[in-house]
């Protein structure tokens, strides 16, 4: 029995010390718009940018503490960004300036 929980002692470690999984929220571009335009995540989910559009966006976020810059994004292009910082994200495309979504970050 002792020789099982030697053994075990290892792993139990390593999944202690393995960060928690976030949860991923998809973003859609499409129409000069983002969908949805209000979305809550929590610290360390992934949000996934897909441009479903005809044309080219570029998704960017100016706020403090949780800046980004997606660069240029194709039609059918992805592209994901992690957000570790509490607050709320102003996010906003480049190339359209009516396209505004905001981020709760918790």
């Amino acid at each position: 029995m002792r020789s099982a929980v030697l053994l075990l002692a290892p792993v139990v470690v390593m999944l202690a010390l393995e960060p928690a999984c976030g949860e991923d929220f998809t973003v859609t571009q499409k129409g000069h718009q983002f969908t949805p335009q209000d979305l809550k995540v929590k610290k360390g989910d992934k949000i996934i940018f897909v441009n479903d559009d005809d044309r080219t966006h570029n998704v960017f976020s100016a706020s403090d503490g949780n800046r980004f810059d997606l660069k240029a994004q194709r039609p059918g292009a992805k592209g994901d960004i992690v957000l570790e910082n509490a607050g709320v994200v102003d996010v906003r495309c480049a190339i359209h300036p009516m396209m505004k979504m905001t981020i709760t970050v918790e």
